[in-house]
């Protein structure tokens, strides 16, 4: 091909990325992740390393769904220990494009690219531009009083807020690397972000027409789905009805969001029917959630939180023979309510440890088990109390080969956990100045709110760690972008006022 041919191509290609921003946006987080994932095939290879960065349970389901047909970590026996809709999404890419790190992590580099798009979206939704408040007018010399006023209103364009946050998301170094890892975060991210999408345009319509039919059913199905990877978003569901409330009446609210609820609930259906049916009894999920419940109110969360490690590695004496059973989860269930009652003074320490191990800016756990140190922990799940001298608590005793040692090398626990204070850190302080920069905006952004406090309702109660709350950070960043735009905007029409007045 003629070299001239070549430049104008590449020129053309430039400026088309150029006009289209969001596709840019869109470049730079494929790249970043292919990037990533081709550069450390010992982490992410897990079909050749066999050590799987994530959660080996995902895999092994998927394998057995290809293989049997049935739901179960045990191939032929169906069980219920995680949400399912993963775990068939991981099926259907292994059965389409082979089990492999690259098929996986293309998948997931799809749902982010997805995720991006939408969160710019609802930026561009719930910030809407103005020509009121562009700031200084094209060529004009305004007074110095409507500068001032103008200062006073500053609105950054919701396009440029959401352009700024998607980039954000697509460089931050947590998530590109945990959506890469088998984990069912990007998975969740896609699903919750197509709810808020939906309900954001869903309050805007003003009639109920087939438009707002499709997005009521989309909604619905999303929010059903959602729950099928993650069963946390109910709270979030109630915030978003409140939240409709300040734009739409009761009746009005009720007329869009019925629809969305019994979409909702006819998505969860089948699998408490399939439950029923293993079990004999209403398990409306999984049949863990009462040891994600022990793990953070038991008399091992302070204790661990505070010394930096995990409480996954920490599992109670129990009476049920198999530790596995839907008997075994109540029990765990019933030991945590009684710790509960039995020390209500510790209640609001343990809460407001939980809370600071959800929104710190370190990646939480700070410490994880490693080899080398003295076997403090029974890598079967129940923790061996010793202490050192100065009553330290140390854990180690990992197998050989386990994911979990990788945390503890230089480049997680070091580079990586530096790099982390600094980018979360930073966007974090400057999204609440975010916050309270667009607070005369609060009946639209009051949305970004709700998704942050009701996660935050749920891990406290339940286990936090970063992990969890990554899925959120991205809206987050709204705020740190906006925040970001109106300083930049501030400046501009500064510079103008000095340019007026001298």
């Amino acid at each position: 091909m003629h070299p001239l041919l070549i430049n104008n191509g590449t020129v053309f290609m430039v400026k088309t990325l150029l006009q289209h921003q969001l596709v840019l946006i869109l470049a730079v987080a494929v790249v970043a992740r292919l990037g990533v994932l081709l550069a450390f095939p010992g982490i992410f290879a897990f079909d050749q390393t066999g050590a799987v960065h994530g959660s080996d349970a995902y895999d092994a389901y998927a394998q057995n769904l290809l293989a049997t047909g049935v739901y179960g970590r045990t191939p032929g026996v169906p069980d219920a220990a995680i949400p399912p809709l993963y775990s068939y999404a991981l099926a259907g890419v292994y059965g389409l494009l082979g089990r492999g790190y690259i098929q996986a992590g293309l998948f997931h580099i799809l749902l982010d690219a997805l995720s991006i798009t939408m969160l710019y979206h609802i930026s561009k939704r719930l910030l809407p531009f103005h020509e009121s408040d562009a700031g200084v007018g094209e060529g004009l010399r305004p007074t110095l009083a409507a500068l001032w006023a103008a200062l006073r209103t500053l609105k950054p364009d919701g396009r440029t807020v959401g352009l700024l946050a998607g980039l954000f998301y697509a460089l931050y170094p947590y998530l590109i690397f945990q959506n890469l890892t088998l984990i069912d975060t990007p998975f969740f991210m896609t699903l919750l972000f197509t709810f808020l999408l939906c309900m954001v345009l869903l309050r805007e319509r003003e009639q109920l027409d087939r438009g707002a039919w499709l997005l009521a059913g989309l909604g619905g199905l999303a929010l059903g789905f959602s729950l099928l990877v993650r069963p946390i978003t109910p709270p979030l569901a109630l915030f978003v009805a409140l939240w409709f409330l300040f734009r739409r009446g009761l009746v009005t609210s009720i007329l869009r969001l019925l629809p969305v609820a019994l979409v909702s609930a006819a998505v969860l259906l089948p699998w408490i029917i399939r439950n029923y049916d293993v079990f004999g009894a209403f398990v409306p999920m999984t049949t863990t959630s009462g040891a994600n419940f022990w793990q953070g109110n038991s008399e091992y969360t302070v204790r661990y939180f505070r010394a930096g490690y995990d409480v996954q590695w920490t599992a109670p004496d129990l009476t049920t023979t198999d530790p596995h059973s839907r008997e075994a989860d109540a029990e765990r269930f019933t030991l945590a309510f009684q710790f509960l009652r039995e020390n209500p003074d510790k209640i609001p320490e343990l809460l407001w440890v939980k809370f600071l191990i959800y929104w710190s800016i370190d990646i939480t756990p700070r410490l994880n088990p490693v080899d080398g140190q003295l076997p403090r922990l029974d890598y079967q799940g129940n923790p061996i109390v010793e202490e050192g001298t100065g009553g330290e608590l140390e854990l180690g005793g990992l197998p050989p080969g386990d994911p979990v040692g990788a945390y503890s090398s230089p480049l997680f626990d070091q580079i990586g956990r530096t790099v982390h204070r600094f980018y979360w850190g930073g966007l974090f302080l400057i999204g609440l100045v975010g916050i309270v920069l667009s607070w005369r905006q609060w009946r639209e952004v009051s949305l970004l709110w709700f998704a942050q406090i009701s996660m935050t309702l749920v891990y406290v109660a339940f286990h936090p760690s970063t992990r969890y709350r990554v899925p959120t950070d991205p809206l987050w960043f709204v705020f740190s972008a906006y925040a970001l735009l109106w300083v930049w905007h501030w400046w501009m029409q500064r510079r103008a006022i000095n340019a007026t007045t001298g």
